[in-house]
């Protein structure tokens, strides 16, 4: 897989022939943050709150929004006005999978109204390439009221201890990212998978986007399994943007806390395309 992190993300933006990945990266190099906060709330307010305070200084806010409980039409208004007025894009962490037609339905339309607001959902390749297919005849039809403002990421590879996502698993998913990749900008994945063989070749364009999760400057693990990283090791392994959750939210100061995470993570981004990490 090839990704062009030894650019800046403002060089990346200006060559990038996807429009959602293009504004990703405008964001983050408008905010000088690469953080992704993963807001796991189970209220419209508690969830609206930290997206309030937290705004500022991040560059996409992550939901899991079927945890959340009183979900409606205040939670969808109150997301999409706080990204307006915060600059922040939305990140709904649905890990679609399911058959092709199942995905359409729960991605547009449904009751979680996912297409509605959320920039940048996520999907599993565990279904095949059949499920991305189906997500990317949807946010590229002619129909789609958000056509070209949505895009895909392949959960190509995840923190939690044992996890099978690995091998020919994430293999396949690089494959049906570079068959879709005018839906799909990139992958979570705990590092760049450059090093991952595969079939195809990149094309001279090739930028995927990495998201990784687990980024934690506190703790290297919790009692389920998940494993954490800190920030400068994430983007030093290649990451795009880092993703932390309790590790910000649960503290006693969460605005404090973000602004620690931003500024190591920018440092570290900086190091790298200067070349001196």
């Amino acid at each position: 897989m090839a990704s062009k992190s030894y650019l800046s993300y403002a060089k990346r933006a200006e060559q990038h022939p996807n429009p959602v990945a293009k504004r990703l990266f405008n964001t983050a190099e408008a905010k000088k943050s690469n953080v992704v906060i993963s807001a796991d709330l189970t209220t419209t307010k508690e969830l609206l709150h930290l997206a309030d305070i937290l705004g500022p200084y991040i560059a996409l806010f992550k939901t899991h929004i079927d945890i959340v409980a009183d979900f409606g039409t205040e939670t969808v208004d109150g997301l999409k006005s706080l990204a307006a007025k915060h600059n922040f894009m939305i990140f709904e962490d649905r890990k679609f999978v399911d058959i092709g037609n199942t995905v359409q339905m729960q991605y547009h339309g449904g009751a979680l109204r996912i297409s509605e607001w959320a920039h940048v959902v996520n999907a599993s390749g565990l279904a095949g390439d059949g499920i991305v297919e189906a997500l990317a005849k949807t946010g590229t039809s002619n129909t789609f009221e958000y056509k070209r403002e949505r895009g895909l990421l392949m959960l190509a590879e995840m923190t939690t201890k044992g996890s099978l996502a690995t091998g020919a698993y994430t293999q396949s998913c690089i494959e049906s990212a570079r068959k879709h990749k005018n839906f799909v900008i990139g992958f979570v994945a705990n590092q760049a998978l450059n090093g991952v063989e595969t079939v195809s070749s990149p094309s001279d364009d090739e930028d995927f986007v990495v998201f990784t999760t687990g980024v934690n400057r506190a703790t290297k693990g919790d009692p389920l399994g998940q494993q954490y990283q800190t920030p400068e090791k994430a983007i030093a392994g290649g990451s795009d943007f880092i993703i932390s959750g309790r590790g910000i939210y649960a503290t006693d100061d969460p605005v404090a806390t973000v602004k620690v995470y931003r500024e190591e993570g920018w440092g570290a981004y900086l190091s790298r395309v200067s070349g001196s990490s």
